[in-house]
């Protein structure tokens, strides 16, 4: 099916070609009898002209199979057979109207495009025989190198075989290789102003705080602090309190002590909890020890056995809890509700 539609498509063009062709021939057959006009129709004609399509395709294949056919050729440095070869790539390239066309048009860039890179890398292979010792006696003799002279230099303490234009000479030679900004002229001439005296600078007098101001911001931070301490000892009262209240429903049963501080439904009520809780045993208000299970408990202390100043020894530790041993704990204890209740609930 597809080969019989092809040549369909061949026979298609041959007709258009031959119309194109008769067409032509009756416009140029009129442009005979009177003045030729040159219009954008007639542009269009051969855009669409089958006949000048094949024939830019045939001509783009051509030098596709020439590439080919000549690689080993053209590979030598001395044949400038792939340089024509992308002149007349140019040449075709202007009456490329269609897709096709393009395509071939790239086929050939691609071929092309490998073999200069083969062939610039033989060149490249060919070089390596760089002579560097050549190279700087030609770079020497071009900075103006005189060896006569080495020994009447080197008596009058002249440092080097070369003048003091030496390398100027090569800047002023490899300056056409770069491209420079060109240098800045003043267009009424130049002129040299005098830069401006330096400011004196003033120091100011720094204002000394008034007697009110020294007076009102301490008294400002103590209430701040005040607030606080008497926010952290109310609450460390009322969690004593919770604390009692469960110890004497049931003094011989052990307060464990993650069930007391941890809250299951909120982690920082947890860190309060446990942060409030602390200040309990350090001033000899509760009191932790380690059950059966080696695992620790909480109790209150009877007010008789509360001493001012702690005359028993205590030992004290820093603990870290995070979100991922705080649900590990609820789950190992099956904490359902919270033994110390926040105080917006009370």
């Amino acid at each position: 099916m597809k080969r019989a539609r092809g040549g369909g498509d061949e026979e298609a063009p041959r007709q258009n070609g031959s119309a194109g062709r008769r067409k032509g021939d009756q416009q140029q057959s009129d442009g005979d009898d009177g003045d030729s006009t040159f219009g954008p129709a007639d542009l269009q004609d051969d855009d669409n002209d089958p006949g000048l399509r094949r024939e830019i395709r045939s001509k783009y294949r051509d030098l596709i199979n020439s590439v080919q056919q000549n690689r080993e050729d053209m590979l030598s440095p001395s044949n400038n057979k792939l340089t024509e070869v992308l002149e007349q790539a140019n040449k075709l390239f202007k009456d490329v109207r269609q897709a096709r066309e393009a395509a071939l048009d790239a086929q050939l860039l691609v071929v092309a495009t490998d073999l200069g890179k083969e062939k610039a890398s033989q060149l490249f292979a060919e070089g390596t025989a760089f002579d560097p010792t050549a190279f700087a006696e030609h770079l020497l003799s071009f900075m103006g190198l005189n060896r006569l002279e080495d020994g009447e230099d080197e008596q009058n303490g002249v440092d080097g075989y070369l003048p003091q234009d030496a390398w100027h000479r090569v800047a002023r030679r490899a300056e056409c290789c770069f491209r420079t900004a060109p240098s800045f002229h003043y267009m009424m001439g130049s002129f040299h102003a005098e830069p401006p005296p330096p400011k004196q600078r003033i120091e100011r007098q720094r204002k000394a705080p008034s007697k009110e101001a020294k007076r009102i911001m301490p008294t400002q931070l103590k209430k701040m602090e005040e607030s606080h301490q008497e926010a952290t000892e109310k609450e460390v009262e009322r969690i004593l309190g919770y604390l009692k209240s469960y110890y004497q429903d049931d003094p011989t049963s052990p307060i464990s002590y993650y069930e007391f501080v941890i809250d299951p439904t909120s982690f920082s009520r947890t860190v309060e909890n446990i942060f409030h809780t602390s200040f309990l045993i350090r001033d000899g208000l509760a009191r932790m020890y380690l059950d059966n299970a080696k695992l620790p408990c909480i109790a209150p202390v009877e007010e008789g056995e509360v001493e001012a100043g702690g005359s028993c020894t205590r030992k004290q530790c820093i603990i870290s809890i995070s979100p991922k041993t705080w649900k590990e704990l609820i789950d190992a204890f099956d904490i359902r509700d919270t033994m110390i209740h926040p105080p917006n609930t009370e």
